[in-house]
């Protein structure tokens, strides 16, 4: 088996964790959203990435050391821009569901995330059949994720919460900022490729080098979400309610972080196994497999129940394309 098509594989499994990781939130039902968030970010963004970097990247000191500080802070502004586009994240899924918001966020960030890498480093492959090929994939992302939309449009008004309802619309502009931020995450590695190599050239291994990367970019991430949640925890009085959940709501945070956290890991390895269009190419395999899980989890917890068949029918509709633009991006390095 190829190096891409394992990649692919992994990329299937870092879809399906990081597609499931809000999933349980639907079960921390004695906190508010912003408890929940500061505990994920705790763990997803400060707890998990240092460890994980300390075990697998040997003399990280002189890594940073030798990197170019431009690098580093390029990959700090990206973690901190994308920091704030998780809060819009987490708001959007409280907002208008799974379906819905991850359908927006992630459309945008699979072409944000991809073709700039494209454009900006490989702007030779532009126009070769890779090149096409990774456009009409990206393309095809965001029809899918498009009918996505429309199909959670229309459960919102089968439910009686249709289009002109605030909650909704509000949402939606959660989804679109979201959207936009979340694509830092891709940038960030692709610009920070220099900090892989340089962990490589000191001895960390290839699949482990993208860590180099994680760490600052996730710490710098972790700082506008803790702030947000402890802003919200004053406004709201909520604070109290932490001591509510025990530790299985504490239990359940700290799974939304490694499922998010994981994949992100995992997706950094599937990137370096695509070859040099890794981030180009995986990026946006990476957007659509989530949302293909985050819609099917939609699905299986009811958020579509009583909306008609009509909704669902057009939300597979947009799956089936999103399943045939992971087919065109899969197979783009053959052409």
């Amino acid at each position: 088996m190829s190096a891409t098509a394992i990649g692919v594989l992994f990329l299937l499994l870092a879809g399906a964790m990081n597609g499931s990781f809000t999933l349980p939130m639907k079960f921390t039902k004695r906190w508010a959203w912003e408890n929940t968030w500061f505990f994920w970010t705790i763990f997803a963004l400060v707890i998990f990435p240092p460890l994980l970097t300390f075990l697998t990247v040997p003399r990280l000191g002189a890594v940073y050391h030798e990197a170019s500080g431009g690098v580093i802070w390029m990959v700090i502004a990206c973690g901190a821009g994308w920091g704030v586009s998780q809060v819009f994240l987490g708001l959007a899924v409280d907002a208008i569901g799974m379906a819905l918001s991850f359908s927006v966020i992630l459309g945008l960030s699979a072409a944000v995330g991809s073709i700039i890498p494209l454009i900006r480093l490989h702007p030779g492959e532009v126009l070769t059949g890779e090149g096409i090929a990774v456009m009409v994939g990206v393309l095809l992302v965001l029809i899918g994720v498009g009918v996505c939309a429309v199909a959670g449009r229309r459960r919102e008004a089968a439910l009686g919460q249709g289009p002109a309802k605030v909650s909704v619309m509000v949402g939606l502009f959660f989804s679109v900022i979201s959207g936009l931020g979340s694509a830092l995450v891709n940038l960030g590695l692709t610009f920070g490729h220099p900090l892989l190599e340089v962990a490589q050239r000191i001895g960390a291994a290839a699949r482990w080098s993208p860590n180099a990367v994680w760490m600052p970019l996730m710490l710098a991430g972790g700082v506008p979400n803790l702030i947000y949640c402890l802003c919200l925890m004053g406004k709201n009085k909520t604070g109290k309610q932490l001591g509510g959940g025990g530790v299985s709501h504490v239990s359940l945070a700290a799974v939304m972080g490694f499922c998010w956290f994981a994949s992100t890991v995992i997706y950094g390895i599937a990137a370096g196994m695509m070859g040099s269009l890794g981030t180009v190419l995986g990026w946006p395999l990476f957007m659509s497999l989530i949302v293909i899980t985050a819609t099917l989890w939609g699905v299986f917890t009811g958020e579509w129940r009583n909306a008609g068949r009509k909704p669902l029918q057009i939300m597979w509709s947009g799956v089936g394309v999103l399943v045939v633009a992971i087919f065109v991006l899969a197979s783009a390095g053959r052409w």
